[in-house]
């Protein structure tokens, strides 16, 4: 990352306070009944944190299904009124070529028409055009014909895709249900602890971190010295835009986002279009090796690939951490690290 892009970082992050800010201290005051240690507490506060987002990128998958279902099932219903326009057009065609065919009928064969025509030439000329009609009537038969098949093969995807669509919305709703309930199982266990202990959380989840990070750093796995791609600079740019923004789960932007609804953004603005949960980025787009990381990159984080943040360089990410939390600039060794993966990996 360019000095200027680090500078632009470091002075948004101190400006919105988002840089390790503790866990929030909204809690009721209340002895913990179990005397559970600190990092007990801190255990089981982590696991419903991560069940609270395990349970938000089901629901943000499920609802960018529901999304491209509505499309298909708007596509379709635009398709089945083409078509029906079309047969009735066909239709209309059909019950011309039926009222022609009664008003001009004979019992009289081309053949016997012919020997008892005056000029035979003539005729001959009358049997080419009749024959073209006859040619032009088929057409209007088949096409009759094909337009039906195409409105009720339509039709019949159109009921389909409805049904699909509905399922959908029912899975949705199941899955919304499912993020409140693991959310308020974290506002339990926060509402039970002291501001006493709920600062000690912060201290020790803090010292984890930085013990993490500096284990990381004296490994050597990290390498500074690749700056971004010209998309991957985009994707950071609008990324520090959104810092002190609130985490929401579900949220794309802009006044809000969840962990991968800030990446899947991120980079759509940079021109580059990424799924949208971080399950999905970690599965579809291309893999790097921490020691190649560059700005712009996505690192995932646990092994269900639950969390996503985006790579600033110099050892640090930007994320949308969790509820009651802002979009905020961390250390990359916060949680963690599964992998990381690279946007436009294909165009570099």
């Amino acid at each position: 990352m360019s000095g200027r892009l680090l500078r632009l970082v470091c002075t948004a992050a101190v400006a919105a306070g988002s840089v390790l800010a503790p866990l929030p201290a909204t809690a009721v005051p209340a002895p913990d009944p179990g005397g559970r240690t600190v990092a007990e507490q801190l255990t089981d506060l982590q696991r419903l944190y991560r069940e609270a987002e395990k349970a938000t990128e089901t629901y943000d998958a499920t609802a960018d299904k529901l999304r491209k279902q509505r499309a298909e099932v708007d596509r379709l219903d635009r398709a089945l009124a083409r078509a029906r326009l079309s047969l009735q057009d066909s239709r209309g065609a059909a019950g011309r070529l039926a009222r022609q065919q009664y008003q001009g009928s004979t019992d009289i064969s081309p053949y016997v028409r012919l020997l008892l025509a005056r000029d035979p030439q003539q005729a001959l000329d009358q049997g080419h055009v009749i024959g073209r009609l006859a040619r032009e009537r088929a057409e209007t038969v088949g096409r009759l014909t094909g337009t039906e098949q195409r409105a009720d093969a339509l039709a019949r995807s159109a009921r389909k895709a409805l049904d699909r669509q509905l399922s959908l919305a029912a899975r949705q709703k199941k899955d919304r249900d499912e993020v409140r309930g693991r959310l308020k199982k974290v506002e339990e266990l926060l509402a039970s602890l002291t501001p006493e202990q709920l600062s000690a959380l912060a201290e020790l989840e803090k010292n984890g971190v930085e013990t993490a990070q500096r284990k990381l750093l004296a490994s050597g796995a990290l390498d500074d010295d690749r700056p971004p791609s010209p998309e991957g600079d985009r994707a950071v740019r609008y990324a520090v835009r959104q810092l002190g923004k609130p985490y929401r789960w579900g949220a794309e932007g802009p006044t809000s986002y969840d962990c991968s609804g800030l990446t899947s953004q991120a980079w759509d603005r940079a021109g580059t279009p990424i799924p949208r949960t971080s399950q999905q980025q970690w599965a579809q787009l291309p893999r790097v090796p921490l020691d190649q990381l560059r700005p712009g990159d996505l690192v995932i984080y646990f092994p269900e690939a639950t969390h996503v943040a985006m790579y600033l360089g110099h050892g640090v990410m930007i994320q949308a951490p969790r509820t009651g939390e802002k979009i905020k600039v961390s250390p990359i060794a916060s949680y963690p690290i599964l992998g990381a993966v690279r946007p436009d990996a294909r165009g570099a």
